[in-house]
């Protein structure tokens, strides 16, 4: 029974491993401390959410064989709408996670820095880190290896490490139950929290993610029987995603310090708690967080790349991996520099607002097609299910590309 179980693990870890980054670890920690455990309800609501479109994307892999791509390519009828479709997702996804890939990196470097302390290399010209080279270097070598197995269980393995590690500094820090509890069910939106539950919300719901898992799924499973499975390993999977989201913000709220920023400042206001220790559990869990998000980033922008392209998706193939090596190379190089292109950050926060709905909706709407799921299709529950998220897919867009145009 166990050895079966491990047999049906994969996609739903990776897609897991993606959302929890750097910036969810930042903003759950940033969460905990202005509003110790009032918006752990908004944590079950992401995982909801994420849960039903995910869901969308599984069944086009297992019942369709077909990624998101294919489907869009095949269903889209008119010309222009099918390539103005596939022209956003292009430019959302490679300049996107190019932004997010920088992000992860940094943040999977200032873990080896807590523990290690910075190693930077000085020139009369330049000074550049290395720590980011490092990563960089370790996330290409397990693209490259190009074996979907071995990619999986480095990232299974990550996952279990950094779920441990915030766990523990969750459960050390003593909360009270009643108090969690009070959190997950009571649905409280204090003054100024309306920002952090959509970010809680954003964080979680990540585009790519939709069509990494449609690839992946397919990579695992070929049957339509295999569905079950596959939903099961996603909704797993998520859950613990939601639990170390909560770990983070459960520690945060629990620390006694001032003022919390990061989770560099989380690791000293747990100081009392653990002594050292707490520097290295924090900092094993975000070095964990970062160097899984940098690996499935470039992923999913290699999917979406060979795919907008007609390509073979293979992790073997060259138009595919030079589509990651892209994303990896210059994700390193605004880590290491620490070069901030403020345009490119916001095209990556603008594309993906504009990207979301569209997504959502369009995913919807494939979920109604015998023709892509035959009998598989939604029924009236779920429609309505999947009708709610993509209105809260357009309110987070709305937000997301109204907290840009602030910045003009």
């Amino acid at each position: 029974m166990l050895k079966n179980l491990f047999k049906n693990i994969g996609p739903g870890p990776l897609v897991a491993a993606a959302f929890i980054g750097p910036g969810t670890v930042t903003l759950c920690t940033l969460v905990g401390a202005r509003y110790n455990f009032d918006l752990l309800w908004a944590i079950i609501l992401s995982i909801g959410a994420a849960i039903i479109l995910q869901g969308m994307a599984v069944r086009i892999g297992i019942i369709g064989q077909k990624s998101i791509i294919e489907v869009l390519r095949s269903e889209l009828k008119s010309p222009l709408i099918r390539n103005m479709i596939l022209i956003l997702i292009f430019g959302a996804i490679i300049i996107g996670n190019t932004a997010y890939e920088a992000g992860n990196i940094s943040g999977a470097a200032l873990g080896l820095e807590t523990l290690i302390g910075p190693l930077t290399w000085e020139t009369s010209y330049t000074s550049l880190k290395l720590f980011p080279l490092l990563i960089g270097c370790v996330a290409a070598f397990l693209l490259l290896i190009g074996t979907y197995k071995v990619l999986e269980r480095s990232l299974i393995f990550l996952v279990i490490l950094m779920s441990i590690s915030f766990l523990i500094t969750a459960i050390a820090t003593g909360p009270s139950l009643v108090n969690i509890i009070s959190g997950l069910f009571h649905f409280s939106t204090p003054k100024g929290s309306l920002l952090s539950i959509i970010g809680l919300v954003g964080t979680t719901i990540v585009p790519y993610n939709l069509f990494l898992h449609s690839e992946l799924v397919r990579e695992k499973w070929t049957s339509k029987a295999d569905l079950g499975y596959a939903l099961k390993d996603m909704i797993i999977a998520l859950v613990l995603g939601g639990l170390i989201s909560m770990s983070v913000i459960i520690t945060a709220a629990g620390v006694d310090i001032a003022q919390i920023e990061s989770a560099k400042d989380l690791a000293s206001g747990l100081a009392p708690v653990f002594g050292e220790a707490s520097k290295y559990l924090l900092s094993i869990g975000l070095f964990a967080a970062g160097i899984t998000s940098s690996i499935t980033a470039p992923l999913a922008a290699a999917y979406v790349v060979c795919g907008c392209f007609g390509w073979k998706s293979d992790l073997k193939s060259g138009h595919f991996r030079i589509s990651w090596a892209i994303v990896i190379l210059f994700g390193t190089i605004l880590a290491s520099t620490g070069l901030k292109f403020i345009f490119i950050i916001q095209f990556a926060q603008i594309a993906n607002g504009i990207l979301l709905p569209i997504i959502a909706g369009i995913l919807l709407w494939v979920m109604n097609k015998p023709s892509v799921l035959g009998t598989y299709k939604y029924n009236l529950v779920q429609n309505l299910l999947g009708f709610a998220i993509v209105i809260i897919s357009l309110f987070l867009s709305m937000r997301s590309l109204g907290s840009v145009f602030q910045i003009f």
